[in-house]
C-alpha cells in the first residue's frame, strides 16, 4: 500500500484541470524509499517518504 510507515503520509485525490475546464481524476502518490533503521541495536528496513527522512537527517536518527 501506498503508506508512509512513520508518518502515515498516502495518496491524495483530485483533478488535472485543462484549459476548457474539462476534470479528469488525478492521483498524488507520495515519494516511499525502503530504508533500513537501527532500532533497539536491530535493522529494520520501512517505507517511509522523502520528507520523513529529511526529518530524520535533521535531528540526527539517521547517518
Amino acid at each position: 500500500m501506498m503508506k508512509c510507515e512513520l508518518t502515515g503520509k498516502g495518496k491524495q485525490y483530485g483533478h488535472n484541470v485543462s484549459f476548457s475546464l474539462r476534470r479528469t481524476n488525478k492521483v498524488w502518490k507520495p515519494n516511499l524509499q525502503k530504508k533500513t533503521l537501527m532500532v533497539d541495536g536491530r535493522k529494520i528496513t520501512v517505507k517511509i517518504s522523502t520528507h520523513a527522512i529529511r526529518t530524520l537527517k535533521k535531528k540526527g536518527l539517521l547517518v
